[in-house]
Parts: C-alpha cells; sequence; structure tokens
C-alpha cells in the first residue's frame, strides 16, 4: 500500500471536512474512492453482468476479488454469490478507520501464490509496478478486470492463455469526481462548464477474458440476452447513480473518447 499512517489520517480529516460542506452524500465515494466507493465506477448494470457470468460458468460459483479494499464492491456481488471472497494485501486499511477483517477477506499478496482455483477472478484494482498475472491465470478460465485506460498496467491477459471475448466502457472516477467539483463546489459559469465538459474521457474500461472456447461463447450469449433488458428507466438501480445521471454520465450516453476522437456509448457491451 502506498500510503503512510500520516497520509491516512490527514486523508480521513479531509473527508470528515468534506462531509460538513456536502451537498449530497452520495459525492464522497467518487471524491474518496479510498474510504467510501471503489477506484472505478460501476452502476448496478455492472453488478448484474459480473453475477451473469459468473452464473454462466457455474451454478454455484466460486468467486475471488482481488485488490478488493474494504471490499465495497465485494459487498454488492456477496448479495448474489453468498461465498464470494476477497484478497487484499495491507490490513492496515482496516486498522486506521478502526474496521475489522471480515471473515470473507484474506489479507494476501497474491504474488505468494493462491490456494485452490476459482470460477471466475475479479481484478479491479492492481498498484502501479505490481504484475500477478501469472499466479492469476493459473487458478481461473475467467478474469474481469477494471483498467484507466492509458494509466493501467499490467491488466491485460492476452499473453497468458486469455481471450478478451467482450468490454464495456464507464466513466473514471477522476471524471465523475472533476464534474462533480465543477458544478457544485466551484464557482464556474454554465459556459465554462460546457467547455470543461469536453475534456472528460470517461476512459475507464472492463475487460472479460475466457480461456475456454465453450465458456467464452455462453457468456457472450448471456451477456447479449440481458443486454436486450438493460433499460435505466425501469431496471432497479443504486441510490448514488443519480449522481452520474446529472453530471453527464448517463446509461448508454455517447461520448468521444480520449483515444481516437470517436463516439462511444458509456455501458455498451462490445465483443471481440
Amino acid at each position: 500500500m502506498p500510503y503512510s499512517k500520516e497520509q491516512i489520517y490527514n486523508a480521513i480529516q479531509s473527508l470528515l471536512y468534506f462531509r460538513s460542506r456536502a451537498i449530497s452524500p452520495y459525492h464522497e465515494r467518487f471524491s474518496f474512492p479510498f474510504f467510501s466507493g471503489t477506484f472505478f465506477v460501476y452502476r448496478k448494470i455492472d453488478v448484474n453482468r459480473i453475477v451473469t457470468i459468473a452464473k454462466t460458468v457455474a451454478q454455484y460459483p466460486s468467486y475471488l476479488d482481488v485488490g478488493c479494499g474494504y471490499g465495497e464492491f465485494l459487498t454488492k456481488i456477496r448479495n448474489y454469490i453468498p461465498d464470494a471472497l476477497g484478497m487484499e494485501l495491507d490490513p492496515r486499511i482496516f486498522y486506521y478507520m478502526g474496521k475489522y477483517v471480515p471473515s470473507y477477506i484474506k489479507i494476501w499478496d497474491p504474488k505468494w501464490g493462491l490456494d485452490h482455483d476459482f470460477d471466475i477472478i475479479f481484478v479491479g484494482w492492481m498498484e502501479p509496478g505490481t504484475d500477478f498475472r501469472d499466479e492469476i491465470s493459473k487458478h481461473t478460465k475467467v478474469i474481469v478486470t477494471t483498467l484507466d485506460q492509458g494509466l493501467s498496467l499490467a491488466a491485460e491477459y492476452e499473453g497468458h492463455g486469455f481471450e478478451l471475448i467482450a468490454w464495456w466502457r464507464s466513466p473514471s472516477w477522476e471524471d465523475v469526481n472533476i464534474e462533480i467539483m465543477n458544478r457544485h463546489y466551484m464557482r464556474i459559469s454554465n459556459r465554462g462548464l460546457e467547455k470543461l465538459t469536453e475534456l472528460r474521457g470517461a476512459h475507464n474500461l472492463w475487460y472479460i477474458y475466457s480461456s475456454d472456447k465453450d465458456t467464452s461463447e455462453k457468456i457472450k450469449r448471456n451477456l447479449a440476452l440481458i443486454s436486450k433488458e438493460e433499460r435505466p428507466d425501469f431496471n432497479e438501480k443504486y441510490d448514488y447513480e443519480d449522481v452520474l445521471d446529472e453530471c453527464g454520465f448517463g446509461f448508454h450516453q455517447e461520448l468521444s473518447t480520449s483515444v481516437n476522437g470517436l463516439r462511444e456509448k458509456l455501458w455498451e457491451i462490445r465483443y471481440s
């Protein structure tokens, strides 16, 4: 973990100060993702997709979240897969906040090895300079990763016996945080906001990898089926999703990418 005890305590004080002036209880999950959210942006639709993938592989899938932090995303998955497990490198992130390590989260570095196989492994966060792909690849046939395009390293698994079979784009938490700050906590004109909006990258990518061809086809087929039913006007949503909508990161909203300037829809599933 790259943060010292003093840095974390200082960040906690900043969070408490922010809370005293926040106009929404949901803003902090994007401004302080280390404490209150995740380092990737997700909707309930993302959770449903990951659960669908897992249950395509096995009726009662074994699931591991590597780099799960406090387990914020993992708890959402456990609502559907109660035996889902997490793995976190450093227990201090719990102790500094006065929290106990849940029984379903193991403090362990995956580079030291995994003790058994899993039907699906989720890698939502990897520290810069860390690469445990070899070990992860030995213990599953399906891997889901999220990566910040242009920033994340060692997140691709094509060279480890896996094939990228599907992917979708969601906004980065940095872009959402900047939009929140500009809209609600800084004095910027509407014209200025429009100009700043053009700079958004929305470049967090969800990659689905599989090493088994039959499993790959089943996953693609089931993702295609649920994508036909994904509509935000009648699907249940998490409360904080309204923040994404008001900031211009709506479901299937078109945004230009920072890579090729093309317009792509957020949360639209693409297949390889």
